[in-house]
């Protein structure tokens, strides 16, 4: 016999209001707490999750009333995952450098993933969602995990609904993103403005590279020097659109890569970064965020504070 009466059965839910333009995959990860993410995706592309009796891709948003079919999973397949460590957590509580009833705002280590998968266990929104259980908790938007700075996460589905919205407004100029980062080379006095296509590539082994093409997304980002540096550019960048190693990619454009860019950036000069100034890691960092919510009633102005292994290279460099 196939069936037991031990094994769970599907069931379906029904997309509540508050969910409604919620994507497939962050909605089951909501209903399915302790099953990791790969599960999830597995589910999803073999067809057992069902929208409207339909097979659905992850990233498809969901609608009110929508049905969603969820099928059963043994228990030793969405066994409960094993805690972030204790350091990690202290850290993240730590990084957070404002919060209100809406959202979150922290200031995200290097090195830590915006989110779990591809083999990281513990991102930064799966040891939030740990370090405050029963909340719920949202990603607004992702950091590299290289990069550092500024990440949002949502206490409230309508601010996450509306905080997305502003960033698809005009490829994301709803809300003013503002980075830090050191160019190699003198750059130009002034604002240089960058408007260049961005497209999203693979690599052997399915890495990710992205390339200034023609036939990639619309991509604007404006640098500006606010202080030269042993021969190098410290620059402030206004991004209007949010695509993938955006700010990298353009810096390499301009003949100016990103100091300690392992991908984009000067093999030969990173090294001498990291003997010299003691820099082990990409120097980008999320410095602000400004934007307004409650339909321009609510009005935030977030910066977080450079981070102290970039701030203490600057220091060995000038």
């Amino acid at each position: 016999m196939n069936d037991s009466p031990n094994r769970p059965a599907a069931r379906m839910v029904q997309v509540p209001d508050d969910r409604e333009g919620q994507r497939l995959d962050n909605f089951l990860l909501g209903q399915l707490k302790t099953a990791p993410k790969s599960l999830i995706y597995k589910i999803i592309r073999s067809g057992q999750v069902r929208v409207n009796g339909g097979r659905a891709k992850p990233e498809r948003k969901l609608l009110a009333g929508d049905e969603v079919r969820i099928p059963p999973l043994s228990l030793a397949a969405a066994g409960k995952p094993a805690l972030p460590p204790k350091g990690l957590l202290a850290a993240l509580e730590a990084a957070i450098v404002f919060e209100d009833a809406r959202l979150i705002a922290l200031n995200k280590p290097s090195g830590l993933a915006s989110h779990g998968g591809s083999g990281i266990v513990h991102g930064a929104i799966e040891s939030l969602r740990a370090l405050r259980p029963g909340q719920s908790l949202e990603l607004v938007h992702r950091l590299d995990r290289d990069t550092s700075g500024l990440l949002l996460v949502a206490k409230k589905r309508s601010a996450l609904r509306e905080l997305q919205a502003l960033l698809r407004e005009d490829h994301g100029a709803g809300i003013e993103k503002r980075y830090m980062t050191l160019l190699l080379g003198r750059m130009p006095d002034g604002v240089m403005s960058v408007d260049a296509p961005l497209h999203i590539g693979l690599r052997q082994g399915g890495e990710r590279h992205v390339v200034v093409h023609k036939n990639g997304k619309p991509s604007l980002s404006h640098f500006r020097v606010l202080e030269r540096i042993a021969g190098m550019s410290l620059c402030e960048v206004k991004i209007d659109t949010g695509r993938t190693h955006q700010i990298r990619v353009h810096a390499q454009h301009l003949g100016h890569p990103v100091a300690g860019d392992d991908k984009y950036g000067d093999t030969a000069a990173n090294k001498k970064l990291r003997e010299t100034a003691g820099l082990k890691r990409l120097f980008l960092h999320a410095a602000s965020l400004k934007f307004s919510l409650e339909q321009g009633r609510a009005h935030y102005d977030l910066d977080a504070p450079l981070a102290d292994d970039l701030r203490s290279a600057l220091d060995r460099l000038g």
